[in-house]
């Protein structure tokens, strides 16, 4: 018999009964994946030691990559896609701290998409640390302050981040890895209603990416141009009249509530970032080298015979950035990223013949070229391990 304030076992529904079975299951496998994940941390902790006596770096881009794309290559289902490159740069980055806990410098402060990008890039259990601009980004790496450093460089809408191809002049840092991710644009309040707004703040970047909604929804409400999205979520936080333009993850982090989200004019807005890092990684399968040129303005044909023998060689050039040399008017720096790896014969080729003919050459860096990410839907999203326990013109809002 049942004692007072229990239930007799005849009592209990059968689906009750399935339900605690498949809960056992579940807590079952959820033992034997910790198991797992243990022996992970086990052998990641062998290849540490390694490392360590050979002196190689600790953060491998291209094979961190190619775990996620094997995994989703591999993935027979019901686990989505989309949820693999998550899980595993979380498991990726606790297991790397085994080896070294990763100092990342990022454009901060916290909450903008720079943030979020580091935030994905290396996971919750490396040391983000958010600088105040991107020269501060590229001092923290080549003063040894941070082993990596994260800048935008490029936006789909508004084009280049001057100030990061600008700082190449000025420091000694390789690109060592890239990230790329898709911009989504709230406006956030503290009450979360149009009818509350009286003015809206953003970085001057966001404000352009979004300016037809505003024009069709916020016609003549004043506009506030801030140095940053979290700049403007903080003005947001705390002044009821004012609604930012920000990431969801800003949202978070400031405690906002959002009026509508993905308000940008062009849903295919994207930004690259760069991964800076004091050396090259070693070849993978997928990489880009990045390369900066100075030719001789007064020579008819010069540009033309500088790309003229990646073209002979059959190799794709994915950019050509133009910005001026400073204190040197009419005269510009060339940025070019190409195919393939600078260890490459072809590639090396290549590039010895193209600095014949230019008055200076610098190879920044090969690196492997980012992950694509499934497409299971367009937002880029908080997630909790990127907002729990973390603290062009400027371009950083990208």
């Amino acid at each position: 018999m049942a004692e007072p304030g229990q239930s007799s076992p005849a009592s209990v529904s059968p689906d009750a009964a399935e339900l605690g079975a498949l809960r056992e299951r579940i807590d079952a496998v959820d033992r034997a994946i910790l198991e797992q994940l243990n022996e992970r941390a086990r052998l990641v902790g062998s290849i540490g030691r390694l490392k360590q006596a050979q002196r190689t770096v600790v953060y491998a881009a291209a094979r961190e990559r190619d775990i996620v794309e094997a995994l989703r290559r591999d993935n027979a289902g019901p686990f989505p896609d989309a949820g693999i490159g998550p899980v595993f740069r979380e498991i990726i980055s606790s297991t790397r701290s085994l080896e070294a806990v990763l100092r990342i410098a990022y454009l901060g402060p916290e909450g903008t998409f720079t943030h979020l990008a580091a935030s994905r890039q290396f996971g919750a259990l490396a040391e983000l640390d958010g600088v105040s601009s991107i020269i501060d980004v590229f001092a923290a790496v080549e003063r040894g302050k941070a082993d990596l450093g994260v800048v935008p460089a490029e936006n789909t809408t508004q084009g280049i981040v001057t100030e990061t191809f600008d700082a190449f002049a000025d420091f000694d840092v390789a690109v060592c890895g890239e990230a790329v991710l898709r911009i989504s644009q709230d406006l956030l309040s503290k009450s979360g209603r149009l009818e509350d707004v009286r003015r809206v703040a953003s970085h001057p970047q966001p404000l352009a990416q979004c300016r037809r909604w505003l024009d069709r929804h916020l016609a003549g409400v004043e506009r506030v141009e801030t140095p940053s999205t979290a700049a403007a979520a903080r003005a947001a936080a705390e002044d009821g009249d004012v609604a930012a333009i920000a990431s969801a993850m800003a949202g978070v982090v400031y405690g906002l509530r959002t009026i509508e989200a993905s308000i940008e004019d062009r849903r295919d807005n994207t930004t690259r970032f760069l991964v800076l890092g004091r050396e090259s990684p070693a070849p993978s399968d997928s990489d880009l080298t990045s390369v900066v040129f100075t030719i001789r303005k007064d020579e008819a044909g010069a540009l033309h015979r500088l790309l003229d023998p990646f073209a002979r060689r059959g190799i794709n050039l994915t950019s050509i950035q133009q910005r001026p040399m400073r204190g040197k008017p009419w005269e510009y720096l060339f940025f070019v990223d190409l195919e393939g790896h600078r260890s490459d014969p072809r590639v090396a080729e290549a590039l010895d013949t193209a600095a014949g003919f230019a008055h200076s050459h610098r190879i920044l860096g090969s690196f492997p070229r980012a992950a694509q990410a499934p497409r299971s839907g367009a937002r880029s999203e908080p997630q909790a391990s990127e907002v729990a326990g973390q603290a062009p013109r400027s371009g950083e809002e990208s």
